[in-house]
């Protein structure tokens, strides 16, 4: 797995910096100073340094349960243990102020600030008290809980989007393979079957083959290839594949004018033409093979129709698997989800197959 899926970059851990930055800051600012700011009295410095002291507190609370206890207790299903430690920290953080009021005897400082002219008589603290400054610290407890669960799960999220990725580019790698070979045997039968009849078209059968391992070798490592090369690569394949045919053979093309600046994924077309060539070609009866491709604003529409007659089972033809169209419905469902539709149908009446792909190229 890529370092940068799952190390933030510097710019992410700056931004991620500032954001706690301004959070604290806003966060003291509105609950510790402006509202003692609207009392209009005059406080005295003791309840400054409270304030201050608590926001401390509450900071040191807030990535201790973020950075420890959440992950190694609560992420690690120790749910009891991680509440009482947090019950136990409420306690501690009420008895740290409560020692801190006596140290600066606080309820006396705040009695005359508030009440110059009145004898000052202490009194035990009321319950409001401990819940106020329990609510506060709950309070960022909770919200550091929160944090780190939306930082986990994020975390999480990143690592099953790359597996995701990996496991996608090793099916489509290992589909890539079965494709390549596959093609490959069937041209080169079709090669040698031609030397055996005529060696100079034999030999231009090898130049176009070679022109379009180039295509293989080049263009397949890539994600995309220029709509047009793929187009181009199709004609030397038909005009390959034409080379062995008698003239009881028609192949009808219909290829209108395509968007230059199109993609598409390499090879992602041809086991449908090369579909038509293995089951629409008969040695004693007339038959027809149809291509036609058209692109219309961002979609693009492949239909072949073919005759269907039975491969003789001696050749590897006949022997072949079948898994052109399956893989190529593989690859459409990995990398065009929800954006194609390959639809297949058999005319009985007249032994003809209809293979009509649509696809939406962005």
């Amino acid at each position: 797995m890529e370092s940068s899926l799952s190390v933030p970059t510097q710019k992410s851990r700056l931004v991620s910096l500032l954001i706690h930055v301004l959070g604290w800051a806003s966060f003291g600012f509105v609950l510790f100073l402006v509202t003692p700011l609207s009392w209009k009295v005059e406080l005295p410095d003791a309840f400054w340094g409270k304030q201050a002291f608590i926001l401390l507190l509450l900071v040191l609370a807030f990535y201790f349960n973020m950075l420890y206890l959440v992950p190694k207790l609560l992420f690690s299903k120790h749910n009891y243990l991680f509440l009482l430690l947090i019950l136990l920290a409420g306690a501690g953080y009420l008895g740290l102020l409560l020692i801190y009021d006596d140290w600066v005897d606080m309820q006396r400082q705040m009695h005359e600030a508030f009440r110059p002219d009145v004898p000052y008589t202490p009194k035990p603290r009321n319950l409001f008290y401990f819940m106020n400054n329990l609510w506060i610290f709950f309070l960022a407890v909770g919200t550091s809980t929160a944090v780190a669960a939306v930082q986990k799960w994020q975390s999480d999220e990143r690592q099953r989007r790359a597996m995701e990725r990996e496991r996608v580019n090793s099916e489509l790698s290992y589909l890539k393979a079965q494709i390549n070979p596959h093609f490959f045997f069937n041209t080169l039968n079709n090669i040698y079957a031609l030397t055996n009849i005529e060696v100079d078209r034999a030999k231009q059968a090898l130049l176009k083959l070679s022109r379009m391992m180039r295509y293989v070798l080049y263009e397949t490592q890539k994600d995309l290839t220029p709509l047009q090369k793929e187009i181009d690569f199709l004609h030397d394949y038909i005009e390959l594949m034409q080379l062995r045919l008698t003239d009881s053979v028609t192949v009808e093309m219909d290829i209108t004018p395509l968007d230059r600046h199109a993609t598409i994924a390499p090879m992602l077309l041809l086991p449908l033409v090369e579909n038509c060539f293995k089951h629409g070609i008969s040695t004693k009866e007339p038959c027809t093979i149809r291509i036609s491709l058209a692109l219309t604003e961002e979609s693009l529409t492949l239909r072949t129709q073919n005759q269907i007659f039975t491969a003789n089972k001696d050749t590897p033809e006949g022997k072949a698997s079948g898994i052109g169209i399956a893989n190529t419905r593989r690859r459409l469902e990995l990398l065009y989800p929800d954006r194609y539709k390959l639809t297949q149908e058999t005319r009985e009446e007249t032994q003809t197959f209809i293979a009509t792909l649509s696809l939406k190229l962005s």
